[in-house]
């Protein structure tokens, strides 16, 4: 059987059960983030993505053989453009291929305003109305004062093939044909911790959507990790070794 292409794995999670949580994010490191807890239904996790493919395939005409170079902590906001960029059916790049990108995603105003092609400035907070420090970014987009005025719809103009790059970088290149893994030894719907790498992170979110399941994504030290994973009901501790 051919393994389903992100996208796919996105409707799939849509139709079974919108509403159920499948993305819960825990920061806990130092700085002015520290506390936060995001929790993003399939439904919600999936109009994000609609926003982030929309600005990608209308603003830097990203499609197929477009590179799109997150330099992003793994964090629930990476999640939502790596599956905006396979939307739209272009190819992720991190660590330093990232920079070299056709478009970069990117939290550094100085990285963005010396990249030479389309960039657009993400904020991490999750309230966030603009970037404080948009106007050193060099015309980048700020993604928190423009992402909501895209559609909440997508449509691809064109889609991957499976030989396509997926995900390059960082001695994890995929084609979209070897993207999504599965894993059944995590069983049915599971609901699986995370905190790795971002190509790590982003191989096991889809590998745990791909079961119908859910992602506890943290980052930074927590005091009583094992209550709190107790809470939510995590099954499969996917951190490594975990």
């Amino acid at each position: 059987m051919t393994a389903p292409q992100p996208i796919e794995v996105l409707a799939r999670i849509v139709a079974s059960d919108p509403g159920r949580p499948r993305l819960t994010w825990y920061d806990d490191e130092p700085g002015p983030t520290q506390g936060e807890r995001i929790e993003l239904s399939a439904r919600v996790l999936a109009n994000w993505v609609a926003k982030a493919a929309n600005l990608l395939q209308d603003d830097a005409a990203a499609g197929p053989g477009t590179t799109v170079g997150l330099d992003l902590p793994p964090h629930w906001r990476a999640l939502y453009w790596a599956l905006a960029t396979w939307s739209v059916g272009a190819t992720v790049a991190v660590g330093p291929a990232a920079t070299g990108a056709d478009v970069l995603v990117t939290t550094s105003p100085e990285r963005a305003a010396d990249h030479g092609g389309d960039a657009i400035l993400v904020s991490l907070p999750a309230l966030a109305r603009s970037h404080p420090e948009a106007g050193d970014s060099g015309g980048a987009v700020d993604e928190a004062r423009e992402l909501s005025t895209h559609g909440d719809r997508f449509s691809p103009m064109a889609e991957a093939e499976d030989a396509d790059p997926a995900l390059v970088g960082d001695g994890a290149d995929t084609a979209y044909g070897s993207l999504v893994v599965p894993r059944p030894d995590w069983g049915a719907a599971p609901r699986v911790v995370l905190d790795d790498t971002l190509p790590r992170v982003l191989s096991d979110a889809l590998s745990a959507w791909a079961a119908d399941g859910s992602v506890v994504l943290t980052r930074g030290p927590e005091r009583d990790l094992a209550a709190r994973l107790a809470a939510e009901g995590v099954t499969v501790d996917g951190r490594p070794g975990g």
